[in-house]
């Protein structure tokens, strides 16, 4: 009899044992779409999105598709509409961008089962059922700020050869719109808070391809180069890369936008890399890889707006090796103080959106 317990307990133990030792089933792969209301490569927004993504693949086991719907606008908003029906192939769809915001907010309620990642431009939650979307805006005035003090205080300091000493930068944006205005307003605050007296000019790509115009952008920024401007900044996407052109046929200077540019193209095109002496970066691909993170744990806060800035890390300059060679400490002294300044809510940088609350960082 006690050999026989002795034989069944084992036995049970062992059973017990094999349950607890078998794996949970496998929670599903999620499946996310990046609809691209363009195409990759133009070295800034999308790109920036796409690395982030492309991470999160391979830190979380992801699935991804891409969407490029093309420059041609025409094409936007049934590739959207296409993309969103296609429930069997996603379960979150990923989109960005001021001229596709409508779109989101007209249709996320036909999609209860699905969720969506939208960035880089407000969602307006009093006026569409987006119970299930996520919103992300950034906070790049206050970026653009820092790259309006790093022009100012290189022009000051007489730090590069070839300048005009006319107190003149440039800003060229894609279209007159409140997002882009967010930058430009927080771009010349940060230059005239190291010199005053500093003249910004402003001029929009416009048209059909706003952010994929190169000549336009060559046009342009040659012409505010010729008016006496030692920098421009790019806030037009891929049309920068025709300001890049204009730097390096005129001698002159380049700030970069949302990723880093130069480090970009350091290896492809060396020539045209040392004209940009900063970016500032807009980590779009660090909030997306955050988003996903949170959805993966549950914690994504869908029906919200998170607005995230440089206390975040979402927002700041391109200090990579080229930035540290070429910038004097005293200008770097005059950056860090700045930051500082955002930071801890001593400066308040304009804007053209929604005023974000400060609460200073501790």
């Amino acid at each position: 009899m006690h050999r026989f317990v002795r034989i069944f307990t084992i036995a049970s133990l062992l059973v017990a044992a094999l349950i607890i030792q078998q794996p949970s089933a496998a929670q599903p792969t999620l499946r996310v779409t990046h609809v691209v209301n363009g195409t990759l490569g133009d070295r800034s927004f999308f790109d920036s999105a796409q690395e982030g993504l492309e991470r999160a693949v391979t830190d979380f086991g992801i699935e991804l598709k891409v969407i490029e719907l093309g420059e041609d606008q025409a094409r936007w908003e049934p590739g959207i509409d296409d993309a969103m029906a296609d429930t069997d192939s996603y379960d979150v769809l990923v989109l960005g961008g001021s001229l596709v915001a409508d779109y989101v907010m007209a249709r996320a309620d036909l999609y209860p089962d699905k969720k969506f990642i939208f960035h880089d431009e407000p969602i307006d939650f009093t006026r569409c059922k987006c119970a299930n979307v996520y919103n992300v805006i950034y906070a790049q005035n206050e970026g653009a700020y820092l790259a309006g003090v790093y022009a100012a205080a290189m022009m000051k300091e007489n730090a590069l050869p070839n300048l005009s000493r006319r107190n003149i930068i440039g800003a060229v944006g894609g279209l007159d719109i409140p997002v882009i205005n967010d930058f430009i307003v927080g771009y010349a605050q940060g230059a005239k808070s190291v010199i005053p007296e500093m003249t910004v000019l402003v001029q929009y790509i416009g048209g059909e391809r706003p952010f994929f115009n190169v000549a336009k952008g060559l046009e342009i920024a040659l012409a505010m180069y010729d008016q006496g401007a030692d920098f421009t900044f790019s806030v037009a996407g891929g049309s920068g890369l025709g300001m890049i052109q204009a730097a390096q046929q005129r001698g002159k200077y380049f700030i970069g936008v949302d990723s880093d540019q130069w480090l970009l193209l350091k290896d492809s095109d060396p020539a045209a890399a040392e004209v940009i002496l900063t970016s500032m970066i807009k980590n779009v691909g660090g909030a997306l890889y955050r988003a996903i993170d949170l959805m993966l744990k549950d914690e994504l806060p869908f029906g919200e707006t998170e607005i995230v800035g440089i206390a975040e890390g979402a927002i700041g300059l391109a200090k990579n090796e080229y930035y540290e060679r070429i910038t004097p400490d005293s200008v770097k002294a005059i950056v860090a103080q700045a930051e500082e300044d955002v930071t801890k809510c001593r400066v308040i940088v304009e804007t053209t959106l929604a005023p974000r609350p400060c609460e200073p960082a501790e």
